[in-house]
């Protein structure tokens, strides 16, 4: 049987990269998503990928939604954290929501999604966690107190679920993407867009699908011994 893999967020921008190169892989795929009915469905007619309706940042949502992908396509041996959201702004103006919203998605979202599915990849001692950070949470970025906080928490949870997933036959690393041409990067003016770009050497914004390469790569049985490792995908805008 072909290994089952979850991505949240995965059925837009970056994550339905992911979900259609697992697929493509081999893999049977569920991606889940939050809220937008239309593209989800579009989404399911034009690949064949399943999509399941739930916020992570809602434990006992993320608990049950992982059941159900269990009951429908079988036991998870891969989950893409990829869902996450902005509520930027400077830190002086930013409001307590605005922080609590990005935290409650970007980083507890991470522990609801891998949490109810662990100990059956530690029972099956099989797993393949893959959590997507960004470049912004391992450099900073101006207006993103709450994005980077959590994006660097993010790697934290990586780190540690290699130690303890390692002699289980688990593997947990990270990606951390520069700017990526998804929709919401698209959508800002040109001007704006063109000063990113020229911090970035290789001159591009990065495509979906170069990310969904990295996950592929770190999914597959074969990078067994990469683990607890973050692999950093900006063109060369930023080294740690």
């Amino acid at each position: 049987m072909a290994r089952v893999a979850l991505v949240t967020g995965g059925s837009r921008g970056i994550g339905a990269a992911i979900s259609k190169a697992l697929k493509a892989a081999g893999y049977t795929v569920a991606a889940n998503y939050a809220g937008n009915d239309d593209a989800a469905k579009k989404f399911t007619d034009e690949t064949g990928i399943k999509t399941y309706k739930w916020s992570v940042a809602d434990y006992d949502a993320c608990a049950a939604g992982a059941q159900q992908v269990e009951a429908d396509l079988g036991p998870i041996d891969v989950v893409v954290a990829n869902a996450g959201i902005t509520r930027d702004a400077p830190f002086h103006k930013m409001t307590r929501d605005q922080w609590q919203e990005v935290i409650d998605t970007n980083l507890t979202g991470v522990f609801n999604t891998v949490h109810p599915i662990w100990p059956g990849m530690r029972e099956r001692k099989f797993g393949r966690v893959i959590v997507i950070s960004s470049i912004n949470g391992q450099k900073g970025q101006f207006g993103q107190v709450n994005y980077a906080a959590t994006k660097a928490g993010d790697l934290g949870i990586v780190k540690s679920l290699a130690q303890e997933g390692a002699r289980f036959g688990i593997t947990a690393n990270a990606i951390c993407p520069g700017y990526i041409a998804t929709e919401m990067v698209m959508a800002v003016p040109e001007k704006v867009r063109e000063s990113i770009i020229a911090q970035i050497p290789t001159g591009r914004l990065g495509e979906p699908e170069e990310i969904a390469r990295c996950v592929a790569f770190l999914a597959a049985d074969e990078a067994a011994f990469l683990n607890g490792s973050t692999i950093s995908a900006n063109g060369a805008q930023f080294f740690v």
